[in-house]
């Protein structure tokens, strides 16, 4: 696909924080923020030009972090693959903490800041497992629909600040994270990785193609735009007709 910006967006004064900025998703995010004139703070485990090394499982870290941000992206994430009964415990918790409980304190950071300039947008990378369900992620669905919740509070809280909430939910994007699920899917099932694709992560989808982080970005761009501003405690698909079904 082209990598052409179609939103006309100008962000020029503001800052951005980006959490898992150094990869996929939340790297595209990071470049299109910055493509309309944002001062972007990428924040992730791994170290990287401009990036701020922070493992978000450390919930104390987080109030180090920058808290005069205008547009905060809930992006970073991790994926565990393993039936219910067997799912390691740590694991579980791990998940909840960076893909919950990092978001909300991020967000309970970054409010003040927002609530002081009456504007502010908050968009947390969710996924069409925020809204239904998978066999063998549990950790990973637990921490979506969370996610999901805490999204629709700040949107009820922040409206008479001028601050909106959404959740974006994509289907499989290309990313690292993906590339890795499709190895362990194709464990699982015992099946090879090209039939993981095909067979389970574009099963349900109309559209049968990964999603590019490029095409993430994009809506996350328009959600910062002025005709986005009544867009708020919305959860919005970019699934291929996968939650049509």
């Amino acid at each position: 696909m082209t990598t052409a910006h179609v939103v006309d967006l100008d962000l020029s004064g503001k800052t951005a924080l980006v959490t898992g900025g150094g990869s996929g998703i939340g790297r595209a995010c990071a470049e299109r923020l910055a493509a309309a004139g944002a001062k972007v703070v990428v924040v992730d485990l791994q170290a990287g030009p401009d990036t701020i090394v922070t493992d978000l499982s450390d919930l104390d870290a987080i109030g180090a972090l920058p808290a005069g941000v205008d547009v905060l992206v809930n992006n970073a994430g991790l994926q565990v693959v393993s039936p219910l009964h067997e799912f390691p415990d740590e694991r579980f918790s791990l998940i909840q903490k960076v893909m919950v409980e990092a978001p909300y304190r991020l967000v309970k950071h970054v409010l003040p800041h927002m609530y002081e300039r009456g504007w502010g947008r908050i968009i947390n990378i969710s996924s069409v497992h925020g809204l239904i369900a998978s066999p063998y992620k549990s950790a990973y669905v637990t921490a979506k629909h969370g996610l999901e919740g805490l999204s629709k509070v700040t949107a009820l809280e922040g409206a008479p600040h001028g601050v909106t909430s959404n959740c974006i939910c994509p289907a499989f994007v290309r990313t690292p994270l993906v590339d890795k699920q499709i190895a362990d899917q194709a464990q699982i099932h015992g099946i090879s990785e090209s039939e993981v694709v095909e067979k389970i992560m574009l099963d349900r989808a109309a559209i049968k193609r990964l999603i590019e982080p490029a095409e993430v970005a994009e809506l996350l761009a328009y959600l910062c735009t002025p005709p986005a501003a009544l867009i708020t405690g919305s959860s919005i698909t970019i699934d291929g007709g996968w939650t049509a079904h």
